[in-house]
């Protein structure tokens, strides 16, 4: 299958049951997207297909032949420097593990392409559907907050 990920055209053979993270990490080499329940719930294994946020974990691989595919390893820019939503989590300490925050940081960044200027109520629907067990949120909303913040005053990595 053909695909683009993180800008870079890519080519790879997987077996026709291969979840997309699975291809992801083994196939690909990017172990940014992490897998947890594998069932769709936690949200950790988001990613960016076609620019709008997916669990991929649900899908087979094959599935997305021909699409563009953004992991949290793609949210940079190339020479380093963070994305809104990556700054904003160091900025707020949103992350505590770690193990969560790559789906956090691919919702997130799709949602302010969205919604450039959440409330706090807007913030806590975005990441409702992603699942953490260390940090109680409150810092991840602050993030969204702060990259939002960032994004509008044309932060550098910003789309």
């Amino acid at each position: 299958m053909r695909l683009r990920v993180n800008g870079v055209p890519r080519e790879v053979t997987v077996p026709a049951r291969r979840l997309l993270s699975d291809a992801l990490r083994h196939d690909l080499g990017l172990t940014g997207t992490h897998v947890g329940c594998e069932h769709g719930v936690c949200g950790a294994c988001t990613v960016l297909l076609d620019g709008r946020p997916v669990r991929s974990c649900l899908l087979l691989a094959v599935t997305v032949d021909g699409q563009d595919v953004t992991t949290v390893e793609g949210l940079a820019a190339h020479d380093g420097t963070l994305h809104p939503v990556q700054q904003a989590f160091q900025d707020c300490h949103g992350l505590q593990c770690g193990f969560c925050t790559p789906g956090f940081l691919t919702t997130i960044a799709a949602y302010l392409e969205e919604n450039p200027d959440p409330t706090e109520d807007d913030a806590l629907e975005a990441i409702s559907g992603n699942l953490c067990r260390c940090t109680g949120y409150q810092n991840i909303k602050a993030s969204v907050l702060r990259a939002a913040e960032l994004k509008r005053q044309g932060a550098p990595g910003a789309p």
